[in-house]
């Protein structure tokens, strides 16, 4: 195994002291890591990749690591996918947000649609996108991803359509074209192999998914309107959890 990975998301530089922050300093507790046990920090916002480090001092209440090299390594995929998806209820949208970023989702967008079940707002729904930001932290230390997925504020359909897409004002670093689909059970719905081949795409893609019982007729009208394609997994019916990871699949594994 290796060193075990912690995220730091601040500028570090070669043989710098640091506290880690509380999260952080009882993890490392948890693991029962000594002074000179190695450990690999990443989040770094200027250089990306990731540091290997030590632990210098373990404290009751904090860590002291010393920071040693860089390492510019990214497991990225080669195109950013951002997904909506209508919040599914109990502990399915953590299970989610959680293979959805070790299978290397670009962001996140907690939707609310017509048929909904989990409504939030207001502090709750500020307190529910932290714990899906921190459960994307705890997958990528588990899956060794450098770039933790952005968590967007819960957002209504008609919200995210007035922002223009799923993700915010940068677009695909590599300035290729977005494409913007949403699942659908309607016959125009065009079937996922019949997409360009993604191996030979780096357009960034922003995928809606709805919630239980889907997006209503409304809704894909709406989408439709804005210029949204419509795009098919098959006969079968997915949970929506389900069908947001095996297009997610599709289009990232192949990077």
């Amino acid at each position: 195994m290796g060193a075990p990975r912690i995220h730091h998301p601040e500028a570090l530089q070669p043989g710098q002291l640091l506290v880690l922050p509380a999260a952080a300093s009882r993890h490392v507790q948890v693991l029962r890591l000594q002074p000179g046990d190695a450990l690999t920090l990443f989040g770094d916002p200027l250089l990306g990749g990731e540091w290997r480090a030590e632990v210098v001092a373990m404290g009751r209440q904090a860590v002291q690591v010393r920071v040693l090299s860089h390492h510019a390594v990214e497991r990225e995929a080669v195109r950013a996918v951002h997904v909506a998806v209508g919040m599914p209820a109990n502990e399915r949208m953590d299970w989610l947000v959680e293979k959805a970023t070790e299978l290397g989702v670009a962001s996140v967008q907690p939707l609310m649609t017509e048929r909904t079940v989990l409504r939030l707002g207001g502090e709750r729904a500020a307190k529910k996108v932290a714990h899906w930001q921190a459960v994307a932290v705890a997958a990528c230390e588990q899956c060794g991803r450098n770039r933790v997925p952005k968590i967007h504020p819960v957002r209504t359909l008609d919200q995210v359509l007035a922002h223009g897409g799923v993700c915010d004002a940068q677009r695909d670093a590599r300035g290729a074209s977005t494409w913007q689909v949403f699942l659908s059970l309607q016959t125009q719905a065009r079937p996922l192999h019949q997409w360009p081949d993604v191996r030979v795409s780096h357009a960034a893609i922003e995928l809606i998914v709805g919630p239980e019982g889907g997006l209503s007729e409304a809704e894909e009208q709406a989408l439709l309107a804005a210029g949204w394609r419509p795009l098919s997994l098959g006969a079968r019916v997915l949970r929506s959890e389900t069908a947001a990871l095996a297009a997610l699949c599709h289009w990232t594994l192949a990077s």
